[in-house]
């Protein structure tokens, strides 16, 4: 997969380096020099420009990028870039970096932004997830379709613990993706049965959460965490 990133800061690079690592073919966009010319970037294809000047993203060949992540400290560019990567050069998918909270409504499908990263909202997530065990925690909303990610934790009292997956009635347009247990990462089959401390993750409507943790959490413990990123 060829992914484009805009802005070759601190996140860029740490994004960049993953993507590498991963297999994908990278190009970092930046106006700074120094910024590029950077050991941990090998293997990164680079070009120097403004990210929002048209003709520099000309020569990044755009049509051909994946997916375009932008990911400088300026929230204006990063809105710019998304806009222009999806009106002008049609990116199948977008994702931008949310600098600001107070900016966040602004990163939607209006400004060609699919996907929109908050880092203060994704830590106070990681944090609701790290210390709730058998609620359900939202981590993450795919702003264009509204569908969540969410997070439950199975304690002893889950009404779920001993079935199989393929037993449970899950509510309509919901449905398990990942079961984490023992630092292993299993894709969920019908006849997977989920036991105690297994990390439950769903793509889910926002609409059927009552009733998905109607299902998986006791009595008394069905609240939801929305800190959503």
């Amino acid at each position: 997969m060829r992914i484009a990133i805009a802005g070759s800061g601190k996140v860029g690079r740490a994004l960049a380096k993953d993507l590498l690592t991963n297999g994908h073919q990278v190009l970092m966009i930046d106006s700074d020099p120094e910024c590029l010319d950077r050991k941990d970037l090998a293997g990164a294809e680079t070009l120097l420009g403004d990210v929002c000047e048209i003709s520099v993203l000309e020569q990044a060949d755009l049509p051909s990028v994946n997916i375009l992540v932008a990911t400088t400290g300026d929230d204006k560019v990063n809105l710019v870039v998304s806009l222009l990567a999806k009106t002008e050069f049609g990116v199948d998918r977008i994702v931008a970096r949310v600098n600001h909270p107070k900016n966040e409504w602004l990163f939607d499908e209006t400004w060609g932004v699919d996907v929109a990263v908050s880092t203060p909202q994704i830590l106070v997530s990681l944090v609701e997830e790290a210390v709730s065990i058998g609620d359900l925690v939202k981590l993450f909303t795919f702003k264009k379709s509204g569908i969540d990610l969410v997070e439950v934790t199975l304690d002893i009292d889950s009404p779920v613990i001993g079935q199989r997956v393929g037993s449970v009635s899950w509510p309509v347009d919901t449905a398990p993706v990942a079961i984490l247990r023992d630092g292993s990462v299993l894709v969920p089959t019908k006849d997977d049965t989920m036991e105690v401390g297994d990390e439950l993750l769903f793509v889910s409507k926002q609409e059927q959460e009552t009733a998905l943790m109607e299902l998986l959490c006791a009595p008394g413990k069905r609240r939801p965490h929305n800190f959503v990123a």
